[in-house]
């Protein structure tokens, strides 16, 4: 599609919206764009963060425990929001203005996934490790619920008895 096309559907969605689905649109692109500037953020800071310990200093050793929560900390940083981003682009390109529940669970999976990694597990108590695994838990079954019934829901229904059967009868 042409920028000129996208323009005129993007008018002629914008033309049949109410007042509150109008808000909506425009919170939702801004959200967009802050998002864009903390991933650009992010993804900077990661980029000095490994050429600065790599090349300048030699000091970026992956097999050391420190070093390695703290890239691999920043990159989940910039997956989050990338995810994060992914989510409210769907909800406009979809013309949805709810973001659907799978979509912020599965970043909250993720941010929990980031603690695990980032956890220094000498300085946390087995409280906190536990009321985050547990978080974990309680996320996935969630995930899990939805999905089934996701699943449920754009299954092909069985035909009633009603019906008659498109299988002749012998």
């Amino acid at each position: 599609m042409s920028i000129r096309s996208e323009w005129k559907d993007f008018g002629d969605r914008w033309a049949v919206l109410t007042l509150y689905q109008r808000f909506e649109q425009v919170v939702t692109i801004a959200l967009s764009l802050l998002l864009i500037l903390v991933i650009l953020a992010a993804m900077w800071n990661l980029f000095l963060r490994v050429v600065v310990g790599l090349v300048l200093q030699g000091s970026l050793d992956p097999t050391d425990h420190q070093v390695f929560q703290a890239v691999f900390g920043s990159i989940f940083t910039v997956i989050i929001a990338l995810e994060f981003k992914r989510s409210i682009v769907v909800s406009i390109e979809s013309h949805d203005t709810v973001f659907h529940v799978r979509t912020v669970v599965l970043v909250a999976l993720l941010a929990l996934l980031r603690k695990f990694i980032i956890l220094d597990l000498e300085k946390t108590g087995a409280g906190t490790i536990a009321a985050l695994a547990f978080a974990t838990l309680t996320l996935g079954g969630i995930f899990w619920i939805i999905r089934q019934q996701d699943r449920a829901r754009h299954a092909p229904s069985p035909p009633s008895p009603d019906e008659p059967s498109s299988v002749p009868n012998s």
